[in-house]
């Protein structure tokens, strides 16, 4: 089948597993975007930020506000009470059509994005110099990656919310890189940054790579950095560009006095070190070891029943919780943290200015460290991640070798977002649909020597089930048993019914696990094989 269908295909079908979707589980974010379409179209803009009649309140960038007004003008013709801010809640079936509808039609820009980036991509050949057959092809196998990405069918079209089109923005801003067009890179990307700040994680990687290979224009052969080469021209129209968009979407804000109203709306810090749900990152192994600690200390009388009480990060709630042992975290440690975490990623970067890949493999660790170290840090964030490794995973074996353990345990540990048990089948279809297809085809991209006497169909099988490390491949195959035990098996125990977050903090442990290991092993292949894996991406 996959050998008959090419990109367009590929799209197709996506958009129809989409459209059977729409009448599937939705969670409280589609009653968000609901709101913000009624704040933004029955109150003037000087409200915006101030409505507070639903407790979901308008919290992104101006122009993510401006994007949900114009869609609330296609709204009013599908049902005009779904505009209304006092209607909580409000879900009527046309509400419900046009919301779905709204986010598969947005998707086409991160359709296009693949589209454009693809096409920088080269076709493999053969040993006699003919075409590889599609499902070893990289177009073929991006494409799948991305537009098939089942973290964004499950987050964006159960879940609900519209990650699509701002990943087309990033995607569209890599591709305009990789063509060698930065000053449309850099613009794209001030767009999607006002359109959510999330990717201010990944600012750091931009600024070097267009600094260091946009601004300084004789001295990338030479690792050191002549001052006088630096292009004050090519830096002040980056800044023009960054600070043209950014005054386009807060500029009327600023003029109405609502810039501090405006900032402590996207930047909510009493929501605590962690989401409800704990992302699968560095603060869950913090977590449980003070709750450990908390627990022993207790029995020994050497903590107080008031410490236990107060060691709230196991209760599943969004609210201010502190440690009782170890020191509790701050928002200003969790950004050091982060800061350090990325400071060798980018040194490397500013090391080897001139690869596009490079800059794709600084943007991937700056989004790793701030998912593993970052303050309130949402499951669903590890898409940052998981999206820019498509593109590297066709590179080298290596890669595909990071990108297949991280994308398995990351999309997995999604799952608790569709709670639900008629959505269990769907998630779990459509991600061993996702694996089957990932591991199969980088499995034949990767392919280095046939086994002697098998026919090359048997011998693409074995490549990819062979292509991870032993250790990797049986903590992968682990999360078969853990998926029994927590979904089929603690739900009905007395003992979940009094710890109702344990099925919750065992899946993000497990995760945590897979994230941690394959952020090192490719923080390691990027500093300490950088210049092998440099000269292979020239």
């Amino acid at each position: 089948m996959a050998a008959s269908i090419g990109f367009w295909g590929i799209v197709v079908l996506v958009t129809f597993i989409k459209l059977l979707l729409i009448p599937s589980y939705r969670s409280t974010d589609f009653e968000v975007h609901r709101n913000w379409l009624a704040i933004t179209h029955s109150l003037p803009v000087s409200k915006w930020y101030y409505e507070d009649t639903s407790e979901w309140t308008l919290d992104y960038p101006p122009l993510f506000a401006w994007f949900e007004c114009g869609l609330s003008y296609f709204a009013n013709l599908f049902d005009p009470q779904m505009l209304v801010v006092e209607n909580l809640n409000y879900a009527s079936k046309a509400t419900i059509v046009f919301q779905r509808l709204s986010v598969i039609v947005t998707d086409l820009l991160f359709i296009y994005a693949v589209k454009e980036f693809i096409s920088t991509v080269p076709v493999k050949k053969t040993a006699d110099n003919s075409r590889a057959e599609i499902t070893s092809q990289p177009k073929f196998i991006i494409t799948i990656l991305m537009v098939g990405n089942f973290g964004l069918l499950i987050v964006d079209h159960i879940h609900f919310q519209y990650n699509g089109f701002l990943f087309g923005f990033m995607l569209l801003s890599i591709a305009r890189l990789v063509q060698g067009r930065n000053l449309e890179g850099a613009l794209w990307f001030a767009v999607l940054l006002n359109f959510k700040h999330i990717y201010l994680y990944i600012a750091p990687a931009y600024f070097i790579y267009l600094l260091r290979c946009y601004c300084f224009t004789d001295s990338y052969k030479d690792r050191s950095v002549v001052w006088s080469s630096l292009k004050l021209q090519r830096l002040v129209s980056l800044g023009l560009i960054v600070i043209g968009v950014t005054a386009v979407s807060f500029g009327p804000f600023i003029m109405m006095g609502q810039i501090e109203q405006v900032l402590s709306r996207l930047f909510p810090f009493k929501r605590g070190l962690c989401h409800a749900y704990w992302a699968p990152n560095f603060w869950v192994f913090y977590n449980i070891a003070d709750k450990a600690l908390t627990t022993v200390m207790s029995r020994f009388g050497v903590v107080s029943g008031d410490a236990i009480q107060k060691a709230s990060m196991t209760g599943g709630l969004v609210q201010e919780s502190s440690h009782s042992v170890l020191p509790s975290v701050s928002p200003i440690i969790t950004l050091v943290a982060t800061v350090l975490s990325i400071l060798p990623a980018m040194y490397n970067l500013w090391r080897y200015p001139r690869n596009a890949k490079s800059f794709i493999r600084c943007l991937t660790l700056c989004a790793y460290g701030s998912f593993m170290f970052g303050w309130h840090v949402h499951e669903k964030a590890i898409l940052l991640i998981v999206l820019p490794m498509c593109l590297l995973a066709i590179d080298n074996k290596r890669d595909a070798q990071t990108f297949l353990l991280l994308s398995t345990v990351g999309h997995y540990s999604l799952f608790p977002l569709l709670y639900k048990q008629a959505e269990t089948p769907i998630k779990v279809c459509l991600m061993l649909m996702y694996c089957l297809l990932a591991f199969t085809c980088l499995g034949k991209l990767h392919r280095t020597t046939e086994p002697k006497k098998k026919s090359k169909q048997k011998a693409d099988a074995v490549t990819a089930v062979t292509l991870l490390p032993m250790m990797e491949s049986l903590y992968l195959l682990g999360l078969i048993p853990f998926f029994v035990v927590c979904d089929m098996i603690l739900p009905f125990l007395s003992l979940t019914r009094r710890l109702q977050f344990l099925p919750l903090m065992l899946t993000s442990s497990y995760c945590a696990l897979g994230v941690t290991w394959s952020w090192l092993r490719f923080y390691w292949d990027t500093l300490s094989g950088s210049s092998n894996i440099h000269k292979k991406m020239s």
